[in-house]
């Protein structure tokens, strides 16, 4: 059932078991379930299933040059560049805490401008999270009416509807003929070209002001490495290149975290018990005089446990991003034909029920030990294992323990009906997605 593929997925596992072969169009595909699976192959076997699964569409967006499916040298090296330059910028560090919570201000004030109306929190989440992006890689913030900004954000929004729709996993399957084919598709590939200007123009801006001894954000980083690779003859660093990875960070960076936002708002506005634990725990740990910190996280188990069980209820991205074996691989009695395409069903490990028990429940109570103290767990996976794992994962984590502490710090959520009636089934494609809804904020 292409209309759900995640569950189509799962009722395969439970017929075939944990590894089976599908074909999406002429695409061989096979599907990995379960922890023990995914752990061997992603990193017992790390180096064989490092590769990129084929996606068309991005293929055509960055001519298979972008951070997020390149596979070989080149990208293990604009990876670990990424990686390191954005922990340079604060990422998981305090300058990015300081980043975030200015946001999360600007945020509240925004809420508290609604008045009690009802609105859709979707471009309010979007605008922050966004923002924290832009501090990182342009160096600094944009107001919430900047029309330039506001325009990056509608694009981006855009892009990934499309890019979550039919019309781009068919795409995926029948790149040849979709590419003669008119419909919305043809749109992404435009508001990429927009994309790509807005990001230029900024590039342009830091070329003209860059002070090598002192770079501001990862764009300097970037352009000060392109001249030291170019004195190397090192060809993987280029203008081309920075414009690519720019891009595939706000796309990986604001959906994903903005939309885990939205749905923790909904699964709180269902819940309003687990709501008020927060809100208690908020005011003996925090208060109301003071922001909140990733330090007080530590004393917070409760508020952690609900930030974790958000992302795995949610199981954003259920079937993973598309891996593919660098070589011919054994993998326990088969042979894997290099390049073949593998989709390491994270849903599978998030939802399993013998270390989440009813997981198809929302229940805090998973990452919570018999003393109320947080407890870690091997199967929380939202951002996937290995040498593939999210290069943003510790930027989201300060992300949503931040912002969503401090709108609850500040607001108590109400829906616009009856909590038991509140629709919390994502509307799934290849992601789980968020109903449309509105809510008020009421200030504590």
């Amino acid at each position: 059932n292409m209309k759900n593929l995640p569950k189509s997925v799962h009722e395969l596992s439970a017929k075939y078991g944990p590894i089976f072969t599908i074909y999406l169009g002429s695409e061989r595909v096979v599907v990995l379930c379960g922890h023990e699976v995914l752990k061997e192959a992603l990193i017992d076997q790390g180096d064989e299933f490092s590769g990129r699964g084929r996606m068309p569409v991005f293929e055509r967006l960055s001519n298979n040059k972008g951070i997020s499916i390149d596979s070989g040298v080149p990208w293990k090296q604009l990876r670990r560049f990424t990686l390191t330059t954005l922990r340079n910028f604060g990422m998981g560090k305090k300058s990015t805490e300081e980043r975030i919570l200015e946001e999360a201000h600007f945020l509240v004030e925004r809420l508290k401008n609604t008045y009690g109306r009802p609105f859709d929190p979707t471009l309010f989440l979007n605008h922050a999270v966004s923002n924290v992006i832009c501090s990182i890689v342009f160096g600094d913030r944009f107001d919430y009416e900047d029309k330039k900004f506001v325009t990056l954000i509608n694009l981006i929004e855009e892009s990934g509807k499309l890019q979550r729709s039919p019309c781009a996993a068919l795409y995926n399957f029948f790149p040849t003929l979709m590419d003669y084919i008119p419909g919305p598709h043809q749109r992404i590939f435009k508001i990429f070209e927009e994309l790509r200007k807005f990001v230029l123009e900024r590039v342009e801006m830091h070329r003209e002001s860059l002070e090598p001894s002192c770079p501001r954000d990862f764009i300097d980083a970037f352009l000060i490495k392109i001249k030291q690779e170019q004195l190397n003859n090192q060809l993987e660093f280029t203008i081309e290149s920075l414009l690519r990875r720019t891009l595939d960070l706000f796309f990986a960076g604001t959906g994903t975290t903005s939309t885990t936002l939205k749905h923790g708002l909904l699964l709180l506005m269902k819940y309003p018990e687990i709501e008020e634990k927060v809100h208690v725990e908020i005011d003996h740990v925090i208060g109301r005089s003071r922001s909140p910190c990733m330090a007080d996280r530590s004393q917070m188990p409760y508020t952690d446990a609900v930030v974790h069980e958000i992302q795995r209820f949610i199981a954003l991205a259920p079937l993973g991003v598309p891996r593919a074996v660098t070589r011919d691989t054994r993998f326990r009695q088969y042979i894997i034909p290099k390049g073949t395409t593998i989709f390491p069903v994270l849903q599978s490990v998030l939802h399993d029920s013998k270390e989440f028990p009813k997981p198809e429940q929302f229940n805090p109570g998973h990452f919570l030990d018999e003393n109320g103290a947080f407890k870690k767990s091997d199967f929380f996976v939202p951002f996937s294992i290995g040498k593939r794992s999210c290069v943003g994962e510790s930027l989201a984590h300060m992300e949503l323990f931040l912002l969503l502490t401090t709108i609850l710090q500040n607001f108590t959520l109400k829906p616009l009906i009856d909590p038991k009636d509140i629709d919390i089934t994502p509307v799934s494609f290849t992601s789980n997605a968020p109903v449309s809804y509105q809510l008020f904020v009421i200030p504590q």
